[in-house]
């Protein structure tokens, strides 16, 4: 190995020594800094570098980067990672100032620190690129120095002045948000959110002083939008077309419009294109031979480009030019449609379209690509009909549009035999020696004139004996007539003609007047609904269909009359119609058809919403008296004329003054709060009610309404009335008053008669020698000898005793048992206003007797006040207990008498007197 082996050998280990070591330390500082500005995008472009093994060992570095201004700190901070490579270029890094960079001076500075170390570098010392702020310029200016400014931006304005001044005012003059700020010798503002509608700002600055003004004024636009709808394509296959849309308005003018380039490229050619004044977005050009294409649109302005590309092939946008001298034939149901076109060789086809009088398109496209004449053939449509028609073509491969379309063509058909029947119906009204027929006649959605002018044949024949039809002819301007035919059979039809031929007839048969008549049948009511009129019908599976009729203007004369027909399956309709209103009564005949003969089965009638009456019942006649009011409404309608069915009637009745509270009514309280009695009738054709229970002399007001499925009408109007007294009262009064003043009157004009008839004079039993002893007493009583009165009535306990004393104890009894207390007495009562004669006595005298209908007597004793002792006691021996009580004749023998006795005699050995005038007899005190 010679010497140069040697070296070559150690001089690769020397490197990566090096290397390795440098790489060891993680310490690379920046060796290479400069900073320059862009004035026109106001940006600071950072060129730096670091240790060449930094390269060579492809390090993944981060820098730190700082900017600061003149007399600022640091006004931003960030961090820029790099992957170092071997090729050594340095590295760079741009800043966008707010602030123009023309004002005031930037520095920067920078760091490193290798990814695999914690350890920064040391800063590298501040490059600082100059601004204005150093100069010493004698007036001031305004920066940025560009005149468009971008809609909706913020944007910083500056104004510097020479060393020394001070800017005493920086303004701009526009309707915009602003922030100004000013310091000696640098001015700032910054304009926020510019809006076009400021299409200029105007910016002024100057010092202190008067001299020394700068002043600049910026247009406010947008940058355009990129090109839409780019479309290239041939009609031919030599000049290629390609189209767009320009955006939206940029608000600038002059110079700073929107300016657009086409640039289209193939395989072998380049073309560059302008679009000229009159097609802004359109440019061609001739592509020979290619039919690959990249197309290129750019459009800029002072504040942006954008762009739009598309790559075809020519064969697959080939665009047809419109098809040309359009010429057609056509039959009453078939239009064929012919043209020319420029094909060029391209193969194509076509369609046509057709426009139906309805709105209607129908499009049919073409078979025969080759014929220079292309046509296309129509059928199934209308005679006597007006189409329009054209024709547009596109390429039979690769289709990449239609053509525009022909010029239109108007086409009508020819005539034709009428297709389809009319719909017939009549209205029969007999009249002296037949009947009146109306008939009417409407085309059905299958008919069809197919002619030009239209006329109705109508034919009628009698049925039994074959005679001459008779026939009318009526113009298009009818749809009704009216014929006379007798009480036969008859076979009526109808057709419709045009200037071809008839339509198939329509026929009625009228069966033969009877004198049974269908008007007996009574009408049912139907309900509306939010569709129409709800009518259904009983089934009769005999008919083949079903025909209902009515009149739209029941009204008016004529009604026009409307029907409509069923199948034999259908049992129910909803009938409704443009005409039909609420509040109107609408009549429905329902019909069953058989062999062409209509029957009428059922009547309807119905409203489709039943509303209030229109008139409210007038009381015609008022019966009167003291506690009752008949009110009678005879008049009052009930038919077709209402606005709804009549279901019945309300009565309200009340007092003028106060409130209702009659028997068998209801409350009703109205509007204002005040009540009324209410009263329902619910059978409308009783038109006569009585309120009864009223009060006499007293005035009321009542109403009477008519009610329908719709309700009734507001309260608003009443009736008065006025009750008259009761005469039974009055009577009554009289009696109860008048009759007792008059006999009190009497009675004291003659009291004294009165009290001689009614009270006659007794002696009072104080006055009477009987009781003017006073020997004998026992306890607070008087009591009397026996032999010193005659009683009227003795009882005694037993015959033994009444044999010691005097004969007149002798007398007639009639034994009685009292049931009091339980024992049993032997009483005498003596009979009523006769003279008794006494058994003989010892002296043989004859007394006469006679009753004191006051009082009776009666012995009390200890054990029974009913019983008389034979003896007193020792030391009275002989005195008995006599008590004397009164008595009502005719209660005499009552039970509650002789209660009333058991009490007066209630004290032992006693004698009591009770005055005459304390007795009740007959229910009455005398």
């Amino acid at each position: 190995m010679n010497h140069f082996t040697v070296l070559a050998l150690l001089l690769p280990l020397q490197t990566c020594y090096a290397a390795y070591s440098q790489q060891g330390s993680d310490v690379f500082p920046v060796t290479y800094l400069n900073v320059s500005k862009d004035l026109a995008l106001q940006k600071l472009l950072v060129e730096w570098d670091v240790d060449k093994s930094a390269h060579d060992a492809k390090l993944s570095m981060s820098f730190e980067i700082q900017v600061s201004r003149t007399n600022e700190t640091t006004v931003w901070t960030g961090f820029h990672n790099v992957t170092l490579d071997k090729l050594g270029r340095p590295l760079h890094w741009t800043w966008h100032s707010d602030i123009p960079l023309e004002c005031i001076s930037h520095a920067v500075r920078i760091r490193s620190k290798a990814e695999t170390s914690k350890t920064w570098s040391q800063w590298s010392l501040w490059e600082t690129v100059l601004g204005l702020d150093t100069s010493n310029s004698s007036e001031p200016q305004i920066f940025p120095r560009k005149t468009i400014l971008e809609e909706g931006s913020d944007i910083t304005f500056c104004c510097i002045g020479r060393k020394g001044q001070t800017i005493g005012n920086f303004s701009v003059l526009s309707a915009v948000r602003v922030f100004s700020h000013t310091n000696t010798q640098l001015g700032l503002l910054t304009v926020k959110n510019v809006s076009h509608q400021e299409a200029h700002i105007h910016v002024f600055c100057n010092y202190s002083e008067i001299h020394g003004l700068a002043r600049t004024a910026f247009l406010v636009g947008r940058a355009p939008d990129a090109p839409k709808d780019l479309s290239c394509q041939t009609q031919d296959m030599r000049i290629v077309t390609c189209t767009w849309s320009q955006g939206r308005s940029t608000y600038l003018y002059g110079k700073n419009l929107p300016k657009y380039t086409l640039s289209a490229k193939s395989s072998q050619k380049t073309v560059q294109c302008t679009p000229s004044g009159s097609k802004p977005s359109a440019c061609s050009w001739d592509i020979g031979q290619q039919s690959i294409w990249n197309v290129t649109v750019t459009v800029e302005n002072p504040l942006g480009k954008k762009t739009a590309t598309d790559v075809f092939n020519v064969n697959h946008r080939i665009y047809p030019t419109a098809p040309f001298q359009v010429w057609e034939k056509y039959t009453d149901t078939e239009i064929t449609l012919y043209w020319n076109h420029q094909s060029n060789g391209i193969e194509l086809f076509c369609q046509t379209e057709v426009l139906h009088p309805d709105g209607k398109v129908e499009l049919h496209n073409s078979s025969d690509r080759h014929s220079p004449h292309r046509s296309i053939s129509m059928g199934g449509l209308q005679p006597y009909t007006e189409y329009t028609v054209r024709v547009r073509c596109g390429a039979a491969k690769h289709f990449w549009r239609w053509s525009e379309w022909s010029e239109a063509r108007t086409i009508r058909t020819e005539e034709a035999t009428p297709s389809g029947k009319l719909d017939m119906w009549r209205e029969i009204i007999p009249v002296l020696g037949g009947r009146n027929v109306t008939l009417f006649w409407k085309q059905t959605p299958g008919f069809r004139a197919n002619g030009r002018s239209i006329s109705y044949e109508v034919t009628w024949e009698k049925i039994e004996d074959g005679s001459r039809p008779e026939s009318i002819s009526l113009s298009s301007v009818y749809n009704s007539t009216r014929i006379f035919i007798d009480k036969h059979s008859y076979k009526i039809s109808i057709m419709a003609k045009n200037g071809v031929n008839f339509s198939l007839p329509s026929v009625l048969v009228i069966s033969r007047a009877t004198d049974n008549s269908t008007e007996e049948l009574k009408e049912e009511q139907v309900n509306g609904t939010d569709d129409g009129i709800f009518i259904s019908w009983k089934p009769r599976y005999i008919y083949d269909s079903y025909i209902i009729d009515w009149c739209n203007f029941p009204k008016l004369q004529p009604c026009d009359l409307q029907w409509k027909r069923f199948g034999p399956n259908t049992s129910s309709a909803v009938i409704n119609s443009a005409a039909f209103v609420p509040g109107v009564r609408y009549n429905f005949h329902i019909y069953g058809c058989i062999a062409n003969r209509a029957s009428l089965l059922e009547k309807k009638t119905g409203y489709l919403r039943e509303l209030p009456p229109l008139l409210d019942p007038i009381v015609d006649k008022v019966e009167l008296t003291s506690n009752a009011v008949t009110l009678s409404w005879d008049s009052y309608l009930t038919n077709e004329s209402q606005s709804g069915f009549v279901r019945g009637y309300h009565i309200y009745v009340s007092p003028v003054e106060g409130n209702c509270s009659l028997k068998g009514s209801k409350k009703h309280i109205l509007s204002d709060n005040s009540e009324l009695c209410k009263y329902t009738i619910e059978n409308p054709e009783e038109k006569r009610y009585t309120v009864e229970h009223l009060m006499s002399n007293t005035k009321y007001k009542l109403v009477v309404k008519a009610y329908t499925g719709g309700g009734e009408t507001p309260i608003d109007d009443f009736i008065y009335i006025d009750t008259p007294y009761n005469s039974n009262m009055l009577c009554f009064l009289f009696l109860l008053v008048i009759v007792p003043t008059l006999v009190a009157a009497v009675c004291h004009w003659k009291k004294k008669w009165v009290k001689e008839c009614c009270c006659p004079a007794i002696p009072s039993p104080s006055k009477s020698k009987v009781l003017s002893f006073k020997e004998f007493k026992i306890g607070s009583e008087k009591v009397m000898k026996i032999s010193d009165c005659t009683p009227d009535i003795l009882a005694v306990d037993s015959k033994a005793e009444a044999q010691k004393l005097h004969p007149w104890s002798e007398l007639s009894s009639i034994p009685t048992e009292d049931k009091t207390d339980g024992h049993n007495s032997s009483w005498i009562y003596p009979k009523e206003n006769v003279e008794r004669d006494l058994p003989p006595t010892p002296t043989s005298q004859t007394r006469n007797w006679f009753e004191n209908f006051a009082y009776f007597s009666h012995l009390d004793v200890e054990s029974d006040p009913y019983q008389i002792p034979g003896t007193l006691e020792a030391n009275k021996p002989e005195l008995a207990v006599m008590l004397y009580q009164p008595h009502c004749y005719t209660d005499i023998l009552n039970e509650d008498t002789a209660s009333a006795t058991r009490e007066a005699a209630g004290r032992k050995n006693g004698l009591r007197y009770i005055s005459q005038t304390n007795v009740h007899c007959l229910g009455r005190r005398l």
